[in-house]
């Protein structure tokens, strides 16, 4: 009893504790290392202090290793429940939050419902200009039918569009943003980032399009009288230039205007969001009341015609030519208008005194059967007048139309798609829900109901008006977009009940409120655009004022707005707002259908009622509606978006947000892979895929960057790229080297610009871990077919043969493989990325066929810019029997149907005598071998074995170089190791002397290379001899040339030459010819290509091999042995 009292108290005090009650939810987002936002959540690896206090007591002392890392199931369950959601909008810019002087007022949770919170403003947003000032234009140039079409296709777009949101918005928990943040986290910072600035530059001209609206109110439904062009007396284009100034004028006032309300007071702008959307209600019902008026007591708005044209009621109070008064008749101001005096014998218009005056009821009710005149369509072309159907005229059809400004004209000329570019932007607004998510009580649930909720109604009155206004409004005052012929009335104003004034006046009220609505919320989504980072240029508009007001993004916002108010005709900005709205929106639903199809682990939306099919429909409506709008803006909307994509791609911040994108990638990959599993590919496909094995030092830095070098100039046949290196240890061990040394192999391909992957495999040994990284390189059927590796350069003062070993271990396993391989021979001489050849030649020795490699890669390396001004130059080698002749006339024929441009030489190698210097390198060479295997020397002995052999093999190159038929008479001089290049800048004349250094068993008998077990009995009693060999003695004798008695006298052996194993004989021979050959013709080479002779069948003579490698490339600067992989990789055929 009393622990349990105890731990009441405990968790009494816990509750009181102060420092619970700060304790909060994650914010929405923290900023990272880089400055940039990244998102937070309550789950692993979150970084609350007081997690470490949640571990406390004994009943989870098995996890209380991990407390670190994973958090205790209670804790993540409070964090959750907690987990606040509040708008990077409005709200915290009316309390300058981020003021840490002032004492912080307590957040208050989202509280707003769906009809609060999606539904009204939906409707508000939805409902606008277009309905009360364009709406009855499109119902009488469309016709009732056509209109339907374009507000069927247009509302199913949005319907479409708002299914596929709700699933979107109901996937987890929506932050604020809106629809910006659902397509960037859904398809990726690139495309989230161009729609996210395509949906902003849709929101602000959206906005110019309410302030036309507004001024357009203003000037001619309102106050006429305040334009300061005048219109009146004025004809054709100059009517049209006076009413678009007057609008810019007065546009760019109200724009400034707007502007400095939303920076000054945006509180202001919030709290009067429901005073415009009952303005634009009750606009909405006095319509339909007026509709329902007119079936019993139809309005009187009479429209006054001349023949069959339409007149402009101005200037005149009766419809009629002349009245009958008791004194006789009397013309009227009409009969003013169209003749030069007021009497009845003036001279008068010719279509006046040929036509009779008519007047016809501008609203004859939806009883009066007008519907089946407006079913139709009527399309006009600019400055056509407009006629009423099925009056008679009376007019010469060659006569100019004189008086044209008396008449109702069309100021543009009309056709559907226009219509339906002009219309479009009345059903837009949809995500005004989506962009409060975070004053949502419950977002998963409001904005689908919400958001279809309101597309549902404004669907429905849309569909609906267009009924209602083709069955009570005439024709001619539908098509009469500015209401002249209505004495200057709003048409959608003269079917509202009580009067005209209630639209008037609500449409003008409605349009400011959405002007300055869009003038709040296009510079929010700039700024949110801009704090993501993604968009570098624009970081700038992410700062403004301590509150958080996005000044810089409002400046912007009101320039680019002005741009639009320049153009000044609303019939002309509705399509561009159209196009970038549509491209949201097809962004949307292409976001959700890819989420659907690849069936993302995370897409686990509440929102049921969605499908793929239905996704794909909305964006196909979606990208037709761009065209049809007006397929121009769309070509310049979607180039505006690729151009924004491909910047973020290749300047933009890396962002990591489980995009679909991403999912699309790893699809589109495993089904290409799939595709490269049906088999290999053919000759004409072969490139070479590589694998590139360097090495690391001790610090994880790459040995070899030239290695890379090669890489990237190899890589002009693109293809796959991989760079792998071994270490050796255990993967549990040694993680944190191998994660470094992978950053190392990154940072170095990235300097040296090779496009591709690393790989580090951790072993036991070196060898198993080569191997492993050239068993299970690449993936499926994408892996490499060459592995590019360096020669080991200081093979033969290796303390151990490990080196070597597995040099020649990996030739064999390449060569097993079915793999080509190439290996560049010192390296560290090849040139950079940045170097330039400015002239020289590749010589491509082709001693035997391998598939063609060695053509091919020289024709790669002179597609890359260090080696594209080098000539290519083929040598083959002609044996006695052979053609020289004939051989050179098929190789050329060979390169020409192969479209290699190269010069074609053939070599002659006659059979010659192996001379005594053969014998002698190839005895060297058997010695030392039988010594390293035989006699266990220690590490100091071992150097000095390896510095005297160093030093004999330079005396006996000299003796090659020097000697003529006195070298055929020289015997050898005994054990030495190898034969190695002489250093640079050692000349005969700075070092007179060599000495060697020999070995040599104090036991008097002699002893053979067949009795290792005698020699190894005996390690250690072993005298050093020096001999020195002084020069300048006898010219014709080599230095250092000596006859088998000195060396039996030497060693107590008798090296018989024919005890030497023919075949190594032979191999030094054509090693020793062919390298005398090379450095004849190609000592100038820039670059050397040769075959690479393969490895001795058994182990024995691994040495031996690495040897004739070293003879045959001696003296050469830059070399690359090429080894093919077993198929033909280059063909004649197309």
């Amino acid at each position: 009893m009393e622990n349990d009292e105890l731990t009441n108290k405990l968790h009494i005090n816990k509750r009181k504790s102060p420092d619970c009650e700060r304790l909060s939810a994650p914010p929405l987002s923290s900023r990272g290392g880089d400055g940039n936002p990244k998102e937070s959540s309550p789950f692993i690896n979150s970084s609350d202090v007081e997690k470490s206090q949640q571990y406390d007591g004994k009943n989870m002392a098995l996890f209380e290793e991990e407390m670190d890392t994973s958090p205790m199931v209670s804790s993540l369950l409070s964090s959750l429940a907690n987990y606040s959601n509040l708008p990077q909008g409005s709200k915290e810019h009316e309390e300058a939050e981020n003021n840490e002087e002032a004492p912080k007022k307590p957040v208050k949770a989202p509280s707003m419902g769906t009809l609060m919170g999606v539904y009204f403003p939906c409707l508000q947003n939805i409902f606008g200009v277009i309905l009360f000032l364009r709406m009855t234009w499109v119902v009488g140039v469309g016709g009732v039918m056509g209109s339907f079409i374009i507000v069927l296709i247009c509302c199913s777009t949005t319907m479409l569009t708002a299914i596929s949101m709700s699933a979107i918005a109901t996937n987890g928990v929506v932050p604020a943003g809106g629809s910006y943040y659902m397509i960037s986290r859904s398809l990726g910072p690139e495309f989230g980032g161009a729609v996210g600035i395509c949906f902003y530059l849709g929101t602000t001209f959206a906005g110019a399009m309410y302030i036309l609206g507004c001024i357009e109110i203003l000037l001619i439904y309102i106050v006429p009288q305040a334009a300061i062009f005048k219109l009146e007396g004025l004809e054709g284009p100059e009517v049209e230039a006076a009413l678009l100034n007057n609008m810019r004028v007065y546009g760019t006032c109200v724009l400034s205007l707007m502007v400095l309300v939303v920076f000054v007071g945006v509180k202001y702008v919030n709290k009067l969001a429901l005073v415009f959307l009952a303005c634009v209600i009750l606009s909405i019902l006095a319509v339909y009341g007026g509709v329902i008026k007119t079936a019993f007591d139809p309005p009187d708005f009479p429209i006054c015609i001349l023949g069959n044209r339409t007149l402009v009621w101005k200037g005149f109070d009766v419809c009629a030519k002349v009245l009958e008064r008791e004194n006789g008749t009397v013309t009227t101001k009409l009969w003013r208008i169209f003749c030069d005096s007021e009497f009845l014998n003036a001279t008068c218009d010719e279509y006046f005194a040929n036509n009779n005056v008519s007047s016809i009821q501008g609203i004859p009710g939806v009883a009066s059967g007008i519907l089946a005149e407006n079913i139709f369509g009527n399309y006009m072309d600019k400055g056509v007048i407009l006629e009423k159907q099925g009056v008679p005229s009376v007019a010469d059809p060659d006569a100019p139309p004189v008086n044209t400004n008396r008449y109702v004209q069309s100021d543009i000329t009309s056709f559907f798609t226009l219509l339906v570019g002009i219309y479009f932007p009345s059903v837009t607004g949809i995500m005004a829900g989506s962009n409060r998510s975070g004053d949502l009580r419950d977002a998963q649930k409001s904005i689908p109901i919400g958001t279809i909720m309101a597309i549902s109604t404004t669907s429905f009155v849309y569909m609906s008006s267009v009924f209602l206004f083709g069955a009570c409004i005439e024709g001619v005052v539908l098509r009469d977009k500015f209401g002249e012929a209505v004495n200057g009335n709003l048409v959608i104003g003269t079917l509202a009940w009580p009067s005209p004034w209630v639209i008037v006046i609500g449409s003008f009220f409605s349009t400011c409120g959405a002007g300055l609505q869009s003038l709040t919320g296009a510079p929010r989504l700039l700024q949110a655009i801009a704090r993501d980072g993604i968009v570098p240029f624009l970081r700038v508009f992410g700062h403004g004022k301590a509150n958080g007001e996005p000044t810089w993004a409002l400046l912007l916002t009101a320039c680019i707005c002005e741009s639009g108010i320049l153009i000044a005709s609303l019939d002309a900005v509705a399509p561009i707002l159209s196009m970038f709205f549509l491209m949201c929106y097809m962004f949307v639903n292409l976001a959700c259908a890819l989420q659907t199809l690849l069936r993302t682990p995370n897409w686990r939306p509440r929102f049921k009622f969605y499908h793929w099919s239905l996704s794909f429909l909305g964006m196909s409506l979606c990208l037709s509606l761009m065209f049809i709008c007006s397929w121009y803006y769309a070509i310049v909307a979607m180039v505006i978006a690729s151009c924004i994509y491909k910047y973020i791609e290749f300047r933009g911040a890396e962002k990591e947000w489980g995009d679909g994108i991403r999912g699309l990638s790893l699809s589109a990959a495993r089904f290409a892979l799939m595709r490269l599993e049906e088999g290999p590919p053919h000759t004409k496909n072969w490139r070479p895929q590589l694998l590139v094995l360097v090495s690391v030092d001790g610090e994880q830095n790459v040995e070899q960057p030239r290695l890379l070098s090669l890489t990237n100039q190899l890589k002009a046949g693109k293809g796959l790229t991989i760079v792998g290196t071994a270490l050796e240890g255990t993967l549990l061990n040694n993680y944190p080297q191998s994660q470094q040394a992978e950053q190392s192999l990154r940072k170095t391909m990235e300097a040296e610009k090779v496009k591709g992957f690393c790989q580090v495999v951790t072993s036991s040994n070196l060898r198993d871990a080569t191997s492993h990284l050239v068993q299970a390189g690449g993936l499926g059927g994408l892996q490499h077919n060459t592995v590019l590796v360096s020669w080991p350069p200081n093979w033969k003062q290796a303390e151990d043969h490990r080196t070597w070993r597995n040099f020649i271990e990996l030739v064999r396993e390449t060569t097993s493989a079915h793999l080509a391989l190439l290996v560049p021979k010192n390296i560290s001489a090849y040139p950079s990325n940045g170097e330039r050849f400015g002239e020289g030649h590749i010589d491509v020795w082709w001693i035997v066929h391998d598939g063609g490699m060695l053509m091919l890669l020289p024709f790669l390396l002179r597609q890359h810019k260090v080696w594209r001004k080098c000539k290519m130059r083929i040598f083959t080698v002609a044996q006695m029997d052979d053609n020289s002749i004939q051989m050179k006339k098929d190789l050329t024929t060979f390169l020409y149907h192969l479209r290699i441009d190269a010069q074609v030489e053939v070599v002659e190698m006659h059979d010659s005598d192996i001379s005594a210097y053969t014998y002698e390198k190839t005895l060297v060479m058997e010695q030392r071998s039988q010594i390293l295997k035989q006699i266990n020397l220690t590490k100091n002995e071992r150097e000095r074995e390896i510095q005297s052999i160093t030093d004999f093999s330079r005396g006996s190159i000299r003796r090659k170089n020097q000697g003529g038929a006195a070298a055929a008479a020289a015997a050898t001089a005994g054990p030495q190791l190898s034969v190695t290049e002489e250093q640079p800048g050692v000349s005969e004349e700075e070092k007179p002397e060599e000495e060697v250094q020999l070995i040599h068993d104090k036991n008097p008998t002699p002893t053979s290379p067949q009795s290792p077990v005698e020699q190894a009995q005996t390690p250690g009693d072993k005298v050093h001899m020096t001999w020195t060999q002084k020069f300048g003695g006898d010219k014709g004798k080599p230095p250092g040339a000596t006859t088998p008695e000195v060396i039996k006298d030497i060693f107590n052996m008798k090296p018989e030459w024919e005890n030497l194993n023919q075949s190594n004989v032979r191999r030094m021979h054509t090693a020793l010819r062919l390298n005398g050959v090379i450095l004849k013709k190609s000592q100038d080479a820039k670059l050397v290509l040769l075959n690479m002779p393969g490895p001795p069948r058994n182990r024995t003579g691994d040495e031996n091999y690495m040897e004739f490698l070293e003879v045959l490339t001696e003296g050469l600067n830059r070399v690359l042995l090429v080894r093919g992989g077993g198929r033909e990789v280059i063909t004649i055929y197309s």
